[in-house]
This record gives C-alpha cells, sequence and structure tokens, in this order.
C-alpha cells in the first residue's frame, strides 16, 4: 500500500490508474483504498511563502504556505508567518507578490513585533516560487479536483511533501543518503 501512496503523491497517477497498476502486479485493491490510505499516510505540514488556488467542488481555495485554508485573507497569511516565525525566525526581507494578503499580514506582524521586516515586492524575483505551483497544479489536474476540503488538505500536503523529498530538501539522518523512496517509506514507518 506505501508503494500506491509513494507513486500517488509522486507522479501524474490517478486513483483508478494506480488500481489498475496494482492489478498487473497481482494485488488486487480498489481505488477507493488507496485513497483512505493516502488520507490516513499523509497527515503532515509544509511551508512555503507564497498563496496559489486549489479547486474543491468547483470552489476556489487558497493554498498559503501549505496552510490549505477555505479563503486566501491577511488572517490566514498572518496565521502562516506567525508560526514560520516562531519555527525559523523573523527573515530579513521576504519577497513576495502584489497580493494583498500577504503585505497586510506581514505589516500587522511589523507593527506587533520587536523588528520591522523589511517587505520586497519586485514583480520577477518571485517567479521561482510561483513557478513551483506548476508541479502541484499539474498533479492535482489528473485528481479532477478535490470533493472535500479535509482531503484536499492532506493530498496536497503529501504532494509537497513527496516534492521536497525528490528535491533534496528532506534532512537524512544517518550517514549514507537515501533514496527519493527509502526517505519515503522512513517517513511513513
Amino acid at each position: 500500500m506505501l508503494l500506491s501512496v509513494r507513486w500517488y503523491v509522486a507522479y501524474l497517477l490517478s486513483l483508478r490508474n494506480l488500481e489498475e497498476m496494482m492489478a498487473g502486479r497481482g494485488i488486487a485493491v480498489d481505488h477507493l483504498t488507496v485513497h483512505r490510505w493516502v488520507i490516513k499516510l499523509m497527515r503532515q505540514e509544509s511551508w512555503r511563502m507564497d498563496e496559489s488556488v486549489s479547486r474543491t467542488q468547483a470552489k476556489a481555495c487558497g493554498v498559503i504556505d501549505f496552510l490549505f485554508r477555505a479563503k486566501r485573507d491577511q488572517v490566514a497569511a498572518r496565521r502562516v508567518f506567525e508560526k514560520s516565525i516562531a519555527q525559523n525566525n523573523a527573515p530579513e526581507t521576504p519577497t513576495i507578490d502584489k497580493g494583498g494578503s500577504n503585505p497586510a499580514a506581514l505589516h500587522a506582524v511589523n507593527a506587533e513585533g520587536e523588528t520591522p521586516i523589511k517587505i520586497r515586492q519586485v514583480k520577477y524575483l518571485n517567479n521561482v516560487v510561483e513557478q513551483d505551483h506548476r508541479d502541484i497544479k499539474r498533479v492535482t489536474r489528473q485528481t479532477l479536483g478535490f470533493k472535500d476540503f479535509h482531503c484536499a488538505r492532506i493530498i496536497l500536503s503529501g504532494i509537497e511533501l513527496m516534492r521536497m523529498i525528490k528535491k533534496g530538501q528532506m534532512k537524512s539522518r544517518g550517514k549514507t543518503p537515501l533514496s527519493a523512496a527509502q526517505q519515503f517509506y522512513s517517513l511513513a514507518s
């Protein structure tokens, strides 16, 4: 089942594709069972400083730093910044896009903070993060949207986790480097 979950969050495969692939390996598994295991195993959080839009039942929802919220607003952005600052210290100069929620949230954080955070809004400096959303949208396009907000949050977190592993952003504790599959399996066990 771990193989199916890893393939689902790592590649452009639908749940029905996985059901068929497992049947080809002699393993009878229903696509809904794979979905339940994805939800069960992918309950994790990751962080990024930008927002994007995914859809749940044709309703736009904001993905802010992989805090999946029903709205992309100042409250959600501020929550992300405060939690991220608590875990990683305040950034010197974050680069953000021209959206209204991120600057408003940073101004609110600055109003209460000891050291002000400089806000940098340069048109093309945030392109690396913006382009990163393409991969997530490419993977989620195969799902044809999410039926429920809770499942969308968990699955998107799992997809982001697998992408971080592939990009070498996860730290291994051992002396020998682990493959992407080995890192994924070590997190699931």
